[in-house]
């Protein structure tokens, strides 16, 4: 079984009828109310006759991936059943514990610059195999404005369709929808006015290392029911969280998470964030602009590794004594990548969280990538690239 797993909107529905319409077969789909009704009646029928059978939104019946099971305890071949969920699988013990080892889970991310340019970007897999290919002699030609442009857009298809306030009207209805919808079907909240409150506050924090008891407190809710509601977040794919990575180095790092708005545009939204603030010159917008481009850069990363095989972990490096490394991407063979995203000019000082860990991890090290706003390429130190944000996708 695969289950094509990602947050409302973005485009699961539309990837499952072209895969049923190929295979000449039927939607079950549990959005509907009078479908979700007959499916819960009796599960066993649904997921009997033709193969394959596909199902779109499977968390509304739990109880189909036990009859599922079943099915498949008589017939264990391949590729039977395509599901689609918006919510995280991990997130639902009785779910996540009915098919082990027989299914394949594929996120589904935003559409990542590439795609929406028409073209399939390789940069993450080509840090691994030949990091000094990515050094071209063609400069950017994207300016701040059109980065600002993209990442207020956002990747979700049906907010790309929008612009200015139907926009947010768009953002503040899907965030209302999740929070009413997919949330409260994964549990009972309690204090079901702080969950907004404590959105907004996490997505003002994206780009930067989490502390949930510091969000928390701003939202009125304590430590523990903060973490818990943060997790409620995460697993209906509003945030991610980057975890720590190479705690185990001899350069100690941190163990905080930093946390990222899965789609910077949400974020630019819930922020109050519009392109003229942004491209203005006040300090504080220029700040959480920073942030922003983190957090598109990071999801872009995300969206490349998705499609290669062999990744490991991803994560942010960060030692006590403040050396950090936005993003670090480890392969299961070892050999890692880290990127470091910069908008302001790049001077040689910024390199020296890249240079730390190249030391630290020897022959491990790929490549370490500066990618910052600026038209040219460079090849400043071993195993040390700067890059255009722009080569993630051009």
């Amino acid at each position: 079984m695969v289950a094509l797993l990602g947050p409302r909107s973005v485009g699961k529905s539309t990837l499952l009828r072209s895969l049923a319409a190929a295979a000449g077969a039927d939607i079950i789909d549990l959005d509907d109310p009078a479908t979700r009704t007959a499916v819960a009646d009796d599960p066993s029928l649904f997921v009997q006759g033709p193969r394959p059978v596909f199902i779109d939104e499977y968390q509304h019946v739990p109880d189909l991936l036990s009859a599922i099971k079943a099915e498949l305890n008589r017939d264990g071949s391949s590729g039977q059943f395509v599901i689609t969920g918006s919510t995280r699988h991990e997130a639902l013990p009785e779910m996540a514990e009915a098919l082990t080892g027989r299914l394949y889970r594929l996120p589904v991310y935003p559409f990542s610059q590439g795609e929406i340019e028409g073209h399939h970007e390789n940069l993450l897999e080509t840090l691994f195999r030949d990091p000094e290919s990515a050094v071209t002699t063609t400069w950017s030609t994207t300016a701040r404005e059109d980065y600002i442009r993209r990442i207020v857009s956002g990747g979700l298809p049906l907010a790309r369709e929008q612009t200015g306030a139907a926009r947010g009207r768009w953002f503040d209805n899907y965030v209302e929808l999740t929070l009413e919808r997919d949330v409260r079907a994964l549990v009972n909240i309690r204090q079901r006015e702080a969950l907004p409150r404590l959105f907004g506050h996490l997505m003002a924090q994206t780009g930067q290392v989490l502390n949930v008891a510091k969000v928390g407190q701003a939202a009125n809710l304590n430590p523990s029911t903060a973490e818990g509601y943060t997790k409620l977040l995460e697993a209906v794919y509003l945030v991610r969280r980057l975890p720590a990575w190479g705690t185990t180095l001899r350069a100690r790092a941190t163990a905080r998470p930093k946390l990222h708005a899965v789609d910077p545009g949400l974020a630019a939204h819930m922020m109050g964030l519009s392109d003229t603030k942004l491209l203005s010159h006040n300090p504080t917008h220029r700040e959480q602009f920073g942030h922003l481009l983190e957090t598109f850069v990071v999801g872009e990363i995300f969206k490349q590794a998705s499609w290669m095989d062999d990744i490991a972990a991803i994560g942010h490096w960060r030692t006590h004594d403040g050396v950090e490394v936005d993003v670090v991407v480890e392969r299961r063979d070892g050999t890692v990548v880290a990127i470091e995203v910069k908008a302001g000019t790049v001077q040689n000082k910024h390199l020296s969280g890249l240079r730390t860990l190249r030391d630290a991890l020897g022959d491990r090290f790929a490549a370490g990538v500066m990618l910052h706003l600026g038209k040219y390429p460079s090849r400043p130190n071993d195993r040390i690239l700067t890059l255009p944000i722009d080569r993630l996708w051009s």
